[in-house]
């Protein structure tokens, strides 16, 4: 499939305006941020809340992790299967698929295995999805960053919420109080060095072409680049979505396209082989690269450690997932059946761990 860096812009809304102003701000802000989605699916947001200093803190704790020794990542272990999404997953026991369940079908595309390792964690008292940390004296300190930048992220994701219930004209209260944050989940990932040639022949993939499943994506990633998203208008073509300083990407998850009878798009993407190699090198421990010139890679050309954070947020599990009043009508009908949030996370995530 091609890639394209000169298509439409992903949006940058300041989000600024909507934490701190009136009701005429907060509703266009609103409004920006529903035209985003509506378009592309995905939105840069700056003013967005999160220090940089924490963010940064985040990538240096997720580096410290990945760096400990395979047997030291998995005293914290990801449970067999994908209905427990907690814990450490070692390179090539995920494999990101694109509405695939067919076990034949998942076996195929399990023969080019995502490169990437990742640590899940969840709400602090989640008695549905606990979390697996590693014993204390391994990573001292870990366990309580990681809850204290889960929290502030949910909150991000409920602020978020609240504009889209203004877009949306949804009733007071909103859509916040379906996110009690059981289903929520913040995801270290570490894609190792490797190969350009690899990437370029298809012998690994990063991440393979997906959508999110749940409700609502924040993305912060590191300065290495990969991450593309496919055009909407011309399926199969897809993007640079460029790391930009100071911003959260931020995008949709099936379920809230599903929530919204596709007004919002859910929209497909990959990590796969950046359009450049940084000059620099990536800072020691921190995940992101230093300041300077890109070129382009050429075959001999190793493309660095990538790290990223994500932060997928989903409705509660028993919130059934069905077209919002205003979303449809006579000339829009419901275009889906009602499903329960659980219902559908997991069966996505049997594909992934099948």
């Amino acid at each position: 499939m091609a890639s394209n860096s000169a298509l439409t812009d992903i949006p940058i809304v300041d989000f600024g305006q909507f934490l701190h102003g009136g009701k005429e701000e907060k509703e266009l802000v609103a409004k920006s941020v529903d035209n985003a989605f509506r378009n592309v699916g995905f939105v840069y947001l700056k003013g967005h809340g999160i220090e940089r200093d924490l963010v940064k803190r985040c990538f240096e704790w997720s580096a410290k992790f990945f760096a400990l020794s395979p047997e030291t990542r998995l005293l914290a272990p990801h449970p067999p299967g994908g209905s427990h999404h907690r814990g450490y997953s070692a390179p090539g026991v995920e494999k990101v698929s694109q509405h695939a369940y067919d076990a034949e079908e998942l076996k195929k595309l399990r023969e080019v295995p995502d490169y990437k390792e990742s640590f899940e964690s969840g709400n602090v008292n989640d008695d549905a999805q606990p979390n697996i940390w590693l014993p204390e004296d391994k990573l001292h300190g870990f366990r309580a960053f990681m809850e204290e930048y889960f929290t502030v992220c949910a909150n991000l994701i409920h602020h978020i919420l609240d504009a889209l219930s203004i877009a949306l004209n949804v009733d007071d209260p909103g859509l916040s109080p379906t996110h009690s944050k059981s289903l929520f989940q913040l995801r270290l990932l570490h894609y190792p060095a490797i190969d350009a040639e690899q990437l370029r022949n298809n012998a690994r993939s990063r991440i393979n072409a997906h959508s999110d499943f749940g409700t609502l994506t924040l993305l912060f990633q590191d300065h290495v680049g990969g991450l593309e998203i496919e055009d909407p208008i011309h399926p199969g073509t897809f993007r640079q979505a460029a790391p930009i300083d100071d911003t959260v990407l931020v995008n949709i998850g099936d379920l809230m396209a599903r929530w919204s009878n596709d007004r919002y798009r859910s929209t497909v993407h990959r990590v796969g082989l950046p359009p450049s190699v940084p000059v620099t090198k990536p800072v020691p421990g921190l995940g992101v690269t230093t300041e300077g010139e890109r070129e382009p890679f050429r075959p001999d050309v190793v493309v660095p450690d990538r790290y990223s954070i994500p932060f997928f947020a989903t409705a509660d599990m028993d919130a059934v997932i069905e077209a919002l009043p205003g979303c449809w009508d006579e000339q829009n009908p419901k275009k889906y059946e009602p499903v329960t949030a659980w219902d559908y996370v997991q069966m996505r995530m049997a594909a992934l761990y099948s």
